[in-house]
C-alpha cells in the first residue's frame, strides 16, 4: 500500500482515536492593566519589590502601534535534526503553505514558540493546532501557556515531546493550522505549515 492510499474511514480512525475531551469551563479572572496593579498596595515595600520583578518598573515606552502579543518564531526542537528547523512569524506566513519540515519518522521533537508581551498583561495564554491529512482532520491539540507580563526579553514556551507518525502508512505530507490565543478568544497569530513525514532525514 503507497503511503497515500489512505481511504477516509482509516483517516476518520485515526482522527477518532486523536478526539480529545471537551475542556473544562474556566472563567478567567477581570483584567487589570499594568498601571492599575502597581498602584495597589503601593505603600507595602516587599509588595512593591515583588511586583516590579514580575511586571519590571514600567518605564519602558513602547510603540503604540505595535501588538501587545507578537508571536516572532516558531521551531521544531528534534535531537536528531540536521539543520534547524525554524519559521519566521514577523514575515511572510503564506510562503510556509510552499515549504515543508522534514521529519524522520518515529522522532522525538517540541515545539517551541518564541513571543513577546509588550504593554499590558495576558491572561490565559494558548497555543493550539489542527492537523490535516488529505484534507481530514486527524487531530487536535490544546497546550496553556499560561499568563506573562510586558517586558522587553522574549518569552519561550515549549510543549511537551511529540513523536512523529512513523510506518509506511503515515509517511507523507501533513498540513498543521496554528493559532496563538488567549482567555478572551483573541487571535494573536493563526499560521499554516506543513510537515513531511519520511522515512529518513533525506530520502
Amino acid at each position: 500500500m503507497a503511503e497515500d492510499d489512505l481511504t477516509t474511514e482509516q483517516l476518520a480512525a485515526i482522527a477518532a482515536e486523536n478526539e480529545e475531551p471537551e475542556p473544562v469551563n474556566y472563567k478567567p479572572p477581570a483584567q487589570k492593566s499594568v498601571k492599575e496593579i502597581q498602584e495597589l498596595d503601593k505603600d507595602d515595600e516587599s509588595l512593591r519589590k515583588y511586583k516590579e520583578t514580575l511586571l519590571g518598573s514600567g518605564t519602558t515606552e513602547i510603540d503604540p502601534s505595535v501588538t501587545n502579543v507578537q508571536v516572532t518564531r516558531m521551531s521544531l526542537i528534534c535531537e536528531d535534526a540536521p539543520n534547524p528547523l525554524v519559521l519566521d512569524l514577523q514575515g511572510d506566513l503564506e510562503a510556509f503553505k510552499n515549504q515543508a519540515f522534514v521529519l524522520k519518522e518515529g522522532v522525538e521533537y517540541k515545539i517551541k514558540i518564541s513571543f513577546k508581551v509588550n504593554r499590558e498583561i495576558v491572561s490565559g495564554l494558548k497555543y493550539v493546532q489542527q492537523t490535516f491529512r488529505k484534507g481530514v482532520k486527524i487531530d487536535k491539540s490544546d497546550y496553556m501557556v499560561g499568563s506573562y507580563g510586558p517586558r522587553p526579553n522574549e518569552y519561550d514556551f515549549l510543549t511537551t515531546v511529540e513523536e512523529a507518525p512513523k510506518g509506511l502508512m503515515a509517511r507523507g505530507n501533513y498540513i498543521i493550522k496554528s493559532k496563538f490565543t488567549d482567555d478572551d478568544k483573541h487571535d494573536h497569530l493563526s499560521w499554516e505549515w506543513n510537515l513531511n513525514i519520511k522515512k529518513d532525514w533525506k530520502d
